[in-house]
């Protein structure tokens, strides 16, 4: 099986080199790019299967070429930050990031993570194609989602978490079942971001008090209703 594509763009050289190499050691094929401003071509020309994007750049800074690149890129985007403020993190994930891991990171925590972000893309390829519920068709090829014709436009981390409620509708999900399988690790009790994208789902479906699509059960998680 060919080995996973990932692209580094990092502005610190040793850094980026001896994460190069540890993710070559582990079986994956890593390259190199320093300028943010090179950055977006680069990811839309090669299409690696998975991006460890630095927050800061020169050039052009992490969250705009996440912003740049997430409507017409397929793979995962893992943003890397020595900013930990919950409100970096949260900007990271709303601007197209499929995770966020601030800095310094542990070797092994960062492989685990690309591990997970590479072994989610992999089940989706896998997955029916199309998903068609509650007047939505959600197309797992092109991780897009579609109401009446007109394409309501997800991030990465939205699509993944509405295909995950959505193929296990009627059953009610918690957190830590969310968190566990879209970002790989067990929930802390803190981290918000399964209700911040939550929130921006049900906006973003034009969900309605009366005609509600994911319902908060009290004390459990949520529920795909459709």
């Amino acid at each position: 099986m060919t080995a996973a594509r990932i692209l580094i763009v990092e502005d610190d050289l040793r850094l980026a080199a001896l994460t190069r190499e540890f993710l070559e050691h582990h079986g994956l094929t890593a390259s190199v790019e320093a300028d943010g401003a090179r950055a977006a071509a680069r990811v839309m020309d090669e299409r690696p299967d998975l991006v460890i994007l630095d927050r800061m750049l020169p050039g052009e800074d992490g969250l705009s070429i996440c912003r740049r690149i997430r409507p017409g890129y397929a793979g995962a985007i893992l943003m890397l930050s020595a900013r930990s403020e919950d409100t970096e993190q949260i900007d990271g994930l709303e601007n197209g990031a499929d995770d966020y891991v601030c800095k310094p990171v542990r070797p092994n925590l960062l492989l685990a993570r690309v591990r997970t972000l590479l072994r989610r893309r992999e089940a989706q390829e896998i997955a029916p194609e199309c998903l068609q519920i509650a007047g939505l068709r959600l197309d797992s090829r092109q991780r897009e989602v579609h109401r009446d014709g007109q394409r309501i436009d997800l991030t990465g981390a939205e699509f993944d978490l509405l295909w995950h409620l959505a193929s296990r509708a009627g059953q009610t999900l918690s957190r830590d079942e969310l968190f566990l399988a879209l970002r790989g690790i067990p929930y802390d009790g803190l981290d918000r971001s399964v209700d911040v994208r939550i929130a921006h789902l049900r906006a973003k479906l034009g969900e309605t008090h009366s005609h509600p699509l994911i319902l908060t059960v009290r004390g459990k998680g949520y529920r795909f209703v459709g």
